[in-house]
């Protein structure tokens, strides 16, 4: 009776370690699922800086005490378990998430940036303006940029007064932190990319077709300010070469403009004494191009001024506010004089002033 006995308690110590062992392997697997699989996060919008080289401790540090995650340990869990590389930048939380997809943004790269897009003939006026309202930089910053930096474009244009013309027109995404100088070292870089797609810049084999960087970045601004129909940039790149070649005076208003900008005089609207001003730009009182880009060219108007239609057309009356939607060339004065008329007569009848 007493062997009896003990085999059954025994048996009881047995079944009461594997029930203990059970319940503790629950109370493991529930605090595991606590600490990775619920969702913690931030009561509000939290950023969050992973400096390069930091370790994966580091981080589950800094989430922890960021509020991103509920533990580091959780954290380091998911790392054991998921084995990525952990990418450095500044991160944006706003929402509760499990651990795991915290990991996941990080491995990914998710990194927070704010978008700013550069239309098509934007002068760095126009840059300096949006990248503010993008809350990157303020104005002033990215405008002494683009004059202390010019030499990111030495090479393709000693005399660069200013980084205008190589802000290349793109959308962009930058981090919070960027500074006026890095966003500028970005548009640069995409010039370059951009130009050398179409051989602007580079050299092949004898020939070189750096021919004058300076010249054909300066010519594409001024095609890119003339007209928005990509199938009369070459056109219009062909009345400016050709009065060129003749010494006429090219006469562009946006050259005129952008010197009224250069001197903070632009009024917004042009007037016939903007026109008798004297500026380095102002076109009607000095033959050849102007010292600069006055805007910064797209792809097409930067092929158009590498290689302009064959033409012997040396005016043109630009779109504008023509209903037509169309520029108006001619060779002579007599049809230029005629287009003009008919430009005038469209705009009135379509009640424009």
């Amino acid at each position: 009776m007493v062997r009896r006995r003990r085999a059954k308690k025994n048996g009881l110590g047995c079944g009461g370690m594997f029930f203990g062992l059970f319940l503790l392997a629950l109370i493991c697997a529930g605090g595991v699922a606590w600490f990775v699989f619920l969702p913690a996060g931030p009561a509000g919008e939290t950023f969050v800086e992973i400096l390069p080289g930091s370790s994966s401790t580091q981080i589950g540090v800094q989430l922890e005490k960021a509020g991103v995650v509920r533990s580091r340990y959780g954290f380091d869990l998911v790392r054991i378990w998921k084995r990525g590389v952990l990418k450095a930048g500044e991160y944006r939380f706003d929402h509760a998430a499990p651990v795991t997809e915290v990991y996941t943004r990080i491995v990914r790269g998710d990194v927070f940036t704010l978008p700013v897009t550069i239309p098509e003939g934007a002068t760095r006026f126009d840059i300096a303006a949006r990248v503010e309202q993008a809350g990157l930089v303020k104005k002033e910053d990215f405008l002494t940029a683009t004059v202390n930096e010019t030499a990111l474009i030495a090479d393709l244009d000693p005399q660069a007064r200013s980084l205008e013309g190589y802000l290349f027109p793109d959308t962009y995404r930058f981090p919070r932190k960027a500074t006026a100088t890095q966003i500028a070292t970005a548009m640069v870089h995409r010039f370059r990319t951009a130009a050398a797609g179409i051989g602007l810049g580079t050299s092949t084999g004898n020939a070189d077709t750096t021919r004058d960087v300076h010249s054909v970045v300066t010519l594409a601004s001024l095609v890119e300010r003339e007209t928005a129909v990509n199938a009369e940039r070459p056109l219009v790149a062909s009345v400016l070469t050709n009065r060129l070649a003749k010494k006429m005076p090219l006469m562009t208003d946006p050259a005129v403009i952008y010197g009224l900008e250069v001197e903070g005089k632009w009024r917004g609207s042009i007037y016939q004494s903007d026109l008798a001003h004297d500026t380095p730009y102002n076109t009607y009182r000095h033959a050849g191009l102007p010292p600069g880009p006055i805007a910064n060219p797209g792809l097409p108007s930067l092929r158009a001024a590498l290689d302009p239609a064959a033409t012997s057309y040396l005016y043109f009356v630009a779109a504008g506010a023509d209903p037509q939607g169309k520029s108006r060339f001619a060779t002579t004065l007599d049809e230029h004089n005629k287009n003009v008329a008919s430009y005038r007569l469209a705009v009135k009848q379509a009640g424009g002033h």
